[in-house]
């Protein structure tokens, strides 16, 4: 009976052609959409992931994500070093300043300073250079992506990337690129450059306030949960681990932009579209078929043997709208990755694409058995 159902299936190429690319379309539109909406979810802890050498992050008890620039009183890092199970605590500057490049054109940059000492949580990884550069007088480290980018000249002259050796002002301050870095693509758009504590606070406007970060790791044997209660039962301070810091920002960036609530609509609309188009053309199909389940009861098929003849066609047809959609998305990923667009696809996302296809199949061959049940056997012997 299976193969009966197959060749009922296939029977009208168009009919078929129609179905599985109608399925193929919501496939398309679901799996696409959530792989980029995942990609844009991993670009706003981008940063965090890339600087996650410490077990914790302290900032000021009112930042809700990496580029809230709320910065602390220097004496919050005694404060943090000071409590039980803290091995290790060192200081962190970001902030936007002013950037003039070497001809004159003007941008908004992050400026990250990280320990003087230790150079803890520098980039990670250097392209040209490399991270004790630093320490030089006057230097910074700018990203290799930035450099062809946003940090690009092209005023008055042929357009050229920044390179290593070039000499900018930051805050009107002069700066030498020593080294460049790869990092993973950010949410934020703005270039980061990266040089030490001190030199950060030193170009910055002038603040009472100049610590952004401290990063902390915990002593050996000593619980992550139990020195984190510490440092946020100190007033005015708040602690989070990696996993937690990239959460909260991630939660943060999607419901204040809206990005949430966007792909939410245009992956409902890829699985009303799908539950629409396949039912529809399933409908269709029973009924320019239904002589053909009257024949098969008249000849003794029970229900549930319609119903498994239908749920083999439901399933044919699924998977194979559901394959053809999975590998359109891959392949406009691979296309336009290259050129900025955040795609990421989990093995989760087409496995739920999958789900969502052949439920709108389900939903569809539920609708279509009502007729087939309500079909007369006797309507094969009329003209």
């Amino acid at each position: 009976m299976n193969f009966v159902a197959l060749k009922m299936l296939v029977g009208d190429r168009l009919k078929y052609i129609s179905l599985v690319a109608g399925l193929a379309f919501a496939a398309l539109l679901v799996i696409q959409q959530a792989s980029i909406f995942c990609g844009y979810a991993l670009q706003t802890g981008a940063w965090v992931r890339d600087s996650a050498v410490a077990d914790l992050w302290v900032m000021d008890e009112q930042v809700e994500f990496t580029d809230d620039i709320k910065p602390m009183l220097d004496t919050a890092l005694n404060r943090v070093r000071g409590t039980d199970g803290v091995q290790w605590a060192v200081p962190m500057y970001k902030s936007y300043l002013n950037a003039i490049l070497p001809d004159g054109t003007r941008k908004n940059v992050r400026v990250v300073g990280i320990d003087d000492a230790t150079l803890t949580a520098g980039p990670p990884e250097m392209v040209q250079g490399a991270l004790e550069d630093l320490r030089k007088d006057r230097s910074v480290i700018m990203s290799i992506a930035d450099a062809g980018d946003s940090l690009a000249m092209g005023k008055g002259q042929t357009r050229r990337p920044l390179r290593v050796g070039d000499r900018m002002s930051l805050n009107d301050n002069e700066v030498e690129i020593v080294g460049s870095y790869n990092a993973t693509r950010e949410f934020f758009w703005e270039p980061v450059l990266y040089t030490t504590f001190s030199r950060a606070v030193f170009m910055a406007p002038k603040e009472r306030r100049t610590l952004m970060y401290t990063l902390v790791k915990v002593r050996d044997g000593a619980s992550v949960v139990d020195v984190q209660k510490r440092i946020n039962a100190i007033s005015g301070l708040k602690a989070l681990t990696n996993k937690e810091f990239e959460t909260e920002t991630m939660w943060w960036i999607l419901q204040k932009t809206g990005i949430l609530i966007n792909f939410g609509i245009t992956i409902a609309l890829g699985f009303v579209i799908g539950v629409l188009v396949s039912g529809q053309t399933l409908f269709t199909f029973v009924l320019e078929n239904v002589k053909h389940f009257a024949a098969l009861k008249a000849m003794g098929a029970s229900h549930a043997m319609l119903t498994r003849m239908v749920f083999v066609q439901i399933l044919v047809a699924g998977l194979m709208g559901w394959g053809l959609g999975l590998g359109g998305a891959s392949l406009t990923g691979i296309m336009f990755s290259n050129v900025g667009l955040a795609f990421n696809m989990p093995w989760q996302v087409p496995m739920l694409g999958g789900g969502a296809i052949l439920f709108c199949c389900f939903v569809a061959g539920v609708l279509s058995l009502q007729k087939v049940f309500r079909t007369e056997p006797a309507i094969v012997f009329k003209a």
